[in-house]
């Protein structure tokens, strides 16, 4: 690596060890996801599915940070816990995923939420298994998120109770500084993908997420189509944090999937996880090699 020029060095340095993103384990994660059920902060089925999340981080060799907290909410005090696995790097800085595990409460349904909480979660798993291993210039933050979704009408205080949360405890310590750039998932599985530009977002960082699906193929599944979309991201970018939320909001024919029980496994796609994937893990590449 001494001969090689500095840039070079950095970028190798980046991705040894690096696997590559495999669609059809994101997809598995997925499945195991869901097999728990519905998944509602506070459930059985959540806590369960935490311990996996937990175990599987531990089995990566990824280090575990557990950011538990008491919610209130319309139904009453409720129990959450983030989860978050940190990849070490050398740069002093940190690239950070987020994404949601938890599922909307649907009393007397049974709401699997398989692209609306379940893709979330796979995804993350993969790109963690990906990036084990590998060493990071930046440090890489992966983060599960509980109490995306409101007990009640989505409201300032009914939401994102997981990131509001982690964006204050982050912001208390110092941690904000650090994060070079946050990306949120949000029901990227649908196997008929197409990732809308969410106005919220950091206007450079989603340019940049942009060209490299261009560059790397993907140009059909991210839109020109925009909208403004409330989700995880918001929290950070209120407190200056460059964030993305890439979200795929028209799930099944006229957005008819989303929040019903046909958000089912079937509806998803290992080749719409292969996408993102990717397209994520050239993105750390990317800031690895600056």
């Amino acid at each position: 690596m001494r001969c090689l020029p500095a840039f070079l060095a950095v970028f190798f340095a980046a991705v040894v060890g690096a696997a590559d993103f495999n669609g059809s384990e994101a997809l598995e994660f997925t499945k195991k996801a869901v097999s728990f059920g519905p998944r509602p902060p506070g459930s059985p089925a959540n806590r369960e599915l935490r311990t996996y999340i937990k175990n599987q981080i531990r089995t990566r060799g990824g280090r575990l940070v557990e950011d538990s907290f008491t919610a209130t909410t319309p139904s009453g005090p409720v129990q959450m816990d983030n989860l978050i696995c940190v990849l070490p790097g050398t740069s002093g800085h940190a690239i950070v995923f987020t994404g949601h595990y938890d599922t909307k409460l649907f009393p007397g349904r049974h709401f699997v939420g398989a692209n609306d909480g379940g893709s979330s979660t796979g995804l993350l798993l993969e790109l963690m298994r990906a990036s084990a291993g590998a060493t990071h210039k930046d440090e890489i933050d992966i983060v599960w998120l509980d109490g995306e979704e409101a007990f009640g009408e989505w409201s300032d205080t009914d939401g994102i109770y997981g990131s509001r949360h982690l964006a204050e405890r982050w912001a208390k310590e110092g941690a904000l500084k650090r994060i070079r750039a946050l990306v949120n998932v949000d029901m990227t599985g649908d196997r008929d993908l197409g990732i809308m530009q969410e106005l919220n977002s950091d206007a450079a960082l989603r340019k940049l997420v942009w060209q490299v699906a261009n560059e790397k193929g993907y140009a059909r599944y991210f839109l020109d189509h925009s909208s403004a979309v409330e989700d995880d991201h918001v929290p950070f970018l209120k407190r200056g944090v460059p964030a993305l939320d890439l979200i795929d909001f028209d799930y099944g024919p006229g957005n008819s999937f989303w929040h019903t029980d046909q958000d089912t496994v079937d509806k998803l796609s290992a080749h719409s996880f292969q996408v993102v994937g990717d397209v994520l893990l050239d993105l750390v590449r990317r800031f690895n090699s600056q």
